[in-house]
């Protein structure tokens, strides 16, 4: 039988599953078949065999949904794939508890990769629970125009290495309707605003984490969210806005959906969400009250993730051109520096944003208070919720 060079086999071969016209179980049997009629192996066939399967790997995303999910897939993924030959496989999760709890259940992370992971409380709960990674940022240029600001909170957690890179950050601030709430309204009550009786029955809240729940419970009651001292007080808040709360959403599509229909026209709400609102066009105003939340959320990379596509993929999703994409598409401003990268009007102009890349005027959730009263705190949510 004529021998064929092997690289050539390997390329033709790679062309032909490029093209459709076999599968990659196909394509992996013919591919040692042709290492076996060509009389190689090791060095060359092991070195072509990996960079076949580095071209077919699949990285699992979950994330948001929605327009988040909807900017992720069109500016980031589809173009990553069509560079790469990778896959991404995206899916909405309604929270990361959800995802960890699956995790659990299962005793591994099969079917997991990425998690577009809710700031840093969040980020310390995983790899306390020992599924961070380490990433290489060797393989992660892009990490350099990342500020400082946004980064140091993960670094101060794991500072020999990290498990996420931020990726865009936002505030949960109160979303209204012009036609039916003043701003002058709006501006004098504040956080209040969730717990006006007039409202009854037209209000929102997110039912999801109660850590949210709590924080605006720590506003109305006037205290200092990251420095609680009267948990009943905060709890009797939240007691008197479930009172009032029309429905308690559980996704940024749903709180979307409820705020376009006029089902509710007050509630607590993700700045980029109603960025986006406002951009279709309905009479949605935001603010965030003093002492509102912000917070950050990063790509996480769990433990067991083929690590060298994974850091291939944050890399593409940092560069300038595509993270600032993205962060047009879900209205939420990204990681990066503004002194280091310039942003474009739009993004200039979305809730949140600040242009000095020190978010010193956000306040952020501290991780090690807020996840040593999780067990305790969160079940009394629960009661709250249920009614007690």
């Amino acid at each position: 039988m004529k021998k064929i060079d092997s690289t050539k086999r390997y390329e033709m071969l790679k062309e032909r599953m490029g093209n459709g016209d076999m599968d990659r179980r196909s394509f992996f049997g013919l591919l040692g078949a042709a290492g076996m009629y060509a009389g190689v192996s090791g060095g060359i066939m092991t070195a072509m065999a990996q960079q076949a399967r580095a071209a077919g790997t699949e990285l699992y995303f979950e994330g948001w949904g929605g327009v988040v999910s909807e900017a992720l897939r069109k500016h980031a993924f589809n173009p990553y794939q069509e560079a790469t030959g990778n896959k991404v496989v995206d899916s909405t999760f309604g929270g990361e508890a959800e995802v960890l709890t699956k995790i659990k259940a299962a005793g591994n992370t099969d079917g997991h990769n990425i998690l577009h992971s809710s700031g840093v409380s969040w980020y310390k709960r995983w790899v306390d629970a020992g599924y961070g990674s380490e990433l290489n940022l060797a393989n992660i240029p892009n990490v350099e125009n990342v500020m400082d600001a946004i980064i140091a909170p993960f670094k101060a957690i794991t500072p020999n290495s990290l498990s996420a890179i931020p990726y865009d950050y936002g505030t949960t601030g109160i979303a209204y309707n012009t036609k039916h709430v003043s701003a002058e309204k709006a501006k004098e009550l504040g956080a209040n605003l969730l717990l006006d009786k007039e409202l009854k029955g037209k209000i929102g809240a997110w039912g999801g984490d109660w850590a949210n729940r709590a924080w605006y419970g720590a506003l109305q009651s006037n205290q200092d969210p990251n420095n609680i001292e009267d948990w009943d007080a905060v709890w009797d808040k939240a007691r008197e806005n479930r009172d009032l709360v029309l429905k308690y959403w559980s996704s940024g599509a749903e709180l979307m959906d409820l705020l376009a229909k006029e089902e509710i026209y007050v509630t607590e709400a993700w700045s980029g969400r109603v960025a986006a609102l406002q951009a279709q066009g309905h009479p949605i105003a935001y603010m965030d009250p003093p002492n509102g939340l912000a917070w950050m959320e990063s790509m996480f990379v769990l433990k067991g993730s083929p690590m060298a596509e994974a850091e291939e993929l944050l890399n593409f999703m940092l560069d300038p051109a595509t993270a600032i994409a993205v962060a047009e598409g879900q209205k939420y401003p990204t990681s990066l520096d503004p002194n280091k990268v310039e942003m474009t009007d739009t993004i200039k102009a979305l809730p949140a944003y600040d242009p000095t890349g020190k978010l010193d005027k956000l306040v952020f959730r501290d991780p090690v208070v807020w996840n040593e009263v999780e067990k305790a705190q969160s079940k009394q949510w629960n009661r709250v919720s249920k009614g007690g």
